[in-house]
């Protein structure tokens, strides 16, 4: 099976399953908005893989294995969603978009966002540059820099080296 197929199913359950109830198939299908048959089908061999637990008419549940896999995936998806919008983009489309990307970057590349994310979010103020990119992303217009800001990134530059 397919490793975005398996991410995209358990990360699915992972978000319908609450107080560990089990997620049926009919859930799934109107999440995904796709035939319950196609469901079933992908639920068995899920559970044959070891990442759900799962009975034809008793819905399924995250196995360990399956847990593991969709808490990494929605870190991925939420962190990618989360770094989109710092960067302007709508809501709506970050999310669909970090749904791809969560299955195809590089393990060295999601850790650099995650990182970029966490730096950004633990900033007692919005750094200037990331609010020009918004601005700009909004307008369409590119002011220049402020040249007070150009001496404060030169010298934190010379700090860093």
């Amino acid at each position: 099976m397919r490793k975005k197929t398996i991410e995209d199913y358990v990360e699915m359950v992972y978000d319908l399953q609450q107080e560990k109830k089990p997620v049926h198939t009919n859930d799934i299908a109107a999440a995904l908005q796709i035939n319950p048959a196609s469901v079933s089908e992908i639920l068995q061999k899920l559970s044959e893989e070891g990442y759900i637990k799962y009975q034809k008419y008793g819905g399924a549940t995250l196995a360990s294995k399956g847990k593991k896999v969709a808490i990494a995936t929605k870190k991925r998806h939420d962190t990618l969603t989360e770094f989109l919008m710092l960067l302007g983009i709508d809501k709506n489309i970050a999310e669909k978009d970090a749904c791809e990307m969560e299955h195809i970057l590089h393990a060295d590349t999601m850790e650099t966002i995650i990182k970029f994310v966490e730096v950004i979010k633990n900033c007692e103020a919005t750094p200037f540059w990331l609010k020009r990119l918004k601005e700009y992303v909004k307008t369409g217009k590119l002011t220049k820099c402020p040249s007070k800001m150009i001496e404060v990134c030169l010298q934190h530059a010379r700090k860093i080296k």
